[in-house]
């Protein structure tokens, strides 16, 4: 679908019609999430079709320069959650025009796979969603032209770092396509993104120098709202207010249920990381501990471990080898510590919040929003 397509697919087929009788009760949220996911299909074919003809223009100046938009393209895919929550916004407060939706959900999508690529280096990860990503394509290709370990592990990290480089830029870049809904938001818009980018470094920043600190010192809630709940939620909300031309209080509240919202995921994503049942949640429950990822469950249970208990801790908590006996004497003390209850309580009540705010927003955004949050505050362990 090209560009052209997408803003010729909402010609004469309003998301929100003004009509009363459609526009009440259960009747008027079925179309808010009928145009969210009409919004969302169109931004995911906007953005296959723009890294597809980046991958063919720069595959005219180098091949190279075109197998890394083709790397991009390989490891795009997921819940397209940030998208779905900037459509949602925009379309709940009044937006109408699905062409620039559909450009401000992409740029929100590509510029979280501009993170996944770089967040994927810091981690030293070649593998994202069971399939090699970015830098573990570019060292399988190299490597399969003969070049040895060490030269195919530079050229790695060279592309993942180049490839998350040409997504973040290109996620600008296709802002540019919602300007005709609203050109003077334009300049907003550049200026909440990047905001948000910076918050997001620093959030990182901190995530990588928490190695370095005892697991009960790092604040890992501040971290969680800077890496994660500032780009992935709170920003995408926000913009599609910005784009809808909404008044600044809406604007604000939506922030604030961004916020709350974001911190609420990251913490059941990181009990999941440790005590969720994989074969429900389909995340190992081993990569974090060894890893010694610092989480506010692992600081809870140091800050309330006994002698014996921070021993067992000590013992076990960012060991690489750590097998299913290891973890499960870790597991053992985040339960009698308290400190998983304490964490769901913590979840629960970000979450609550979000639920409170939202119901200050017009139906059916409100509505929308609330089953967001149990859906993504509630996961199944």
């Amino acid at each position: 679908m090209s560009q052209g397509d997408v803003h010729r697919c909402s010609a004469g087929h309003p998301i929100l019609p003004d009509d009363d009788a459609a526009a009440q009760g259960g009747a008027h949220g079925a179309l808010l999430a009928h145009g969210v996911e009409h919004v969302t299909v169109a931004a995911e074919h906007l953005l296959r079709d723009v890294l597809a003809s980046q991958r063919t223009r720069a595959a005219a100046e180098d091949p190279a320069c075109g197998e890394l938009w083709g790397d991009l393209d390989a490891v795009l895919g997921g819940k397209l959650m940030r998208p779905r929550l900037a459509a949602a916004a925009y379309l709940g407060l009044g937006g109408t025009d699905v062409g620039a939706a559909a450009h401000l959900a992409a740029a929100h999508e590509l510029l979280h796979t501009a993170m996944l690529v770089h967040d994927d280096l810091l981690d030293h990860d070649e593998v994202r969603r069971g399939r090699a990503n970015v830098a573990g394509r570019t060292r399988a290709r190299v490597a399969a032209q003969g070049h040895g370990p060490a030269a195919a592990g530079q050229q790695a990290v060279a592309g993942a770092l180049l490839a998350g480089d040409a997504a973040l830029a290109h996620a600008f870049g296709l802002l540019a396509g919602a300007a005709p809904a609203a050109p003077g938001a334009l300049p907003e818009l550049l200026r909440l993104l990047a905001d948000g980018v910076g918050t997001t470094v620093g959030g990182e920043l901190l995530d990588v120098r928490g190695a370095l600190a005892a697991p009960a010192d790092v604040d890992a809630l501040l971290v969680a709202e800077l890496k994660t709940a500032v780009y992935s939620f709170r920003v995408p909300l926000e913009s599609g207010a910005v784009l809808a031309g909404a008044a600044p209080g809406a604007r604000a509240v939506l922030a604030d249920v961004g916020t709350a919202l974001g911190v609420a995921y990251q913490l059941v994503d990181d009990e999941l990381g440790a005590v969720g049942d994989p074969a429900v949640t389909g995340k190992s429950v081993l990569s974090d501990l060894r890893e010694g990822k610092r989480t506010e469950l692992l600081r809870i249970a140091y800050r309330r471990a006994d002698a014996a208990q921070s021993a067992v801790l000590d013992a076990h908590v960012g060991r690489p080898e750590l097998d299913a006996d290891g973890a499960d004497a870790v597991r053992d003390v985040l339960h009698a510590t308290g400190a998983v209850e304490a964490v769901r309580t913590s979840a629960a009540r970000h979450a609550d919040i979000a639920r409170t705010l939202a119901t200050t927003l017009p139906e059916p955004l409100a509505t929308y929003l609330h089953g967001v949050v149990d859906d993504l505050a509630g996961r199944e362990r």
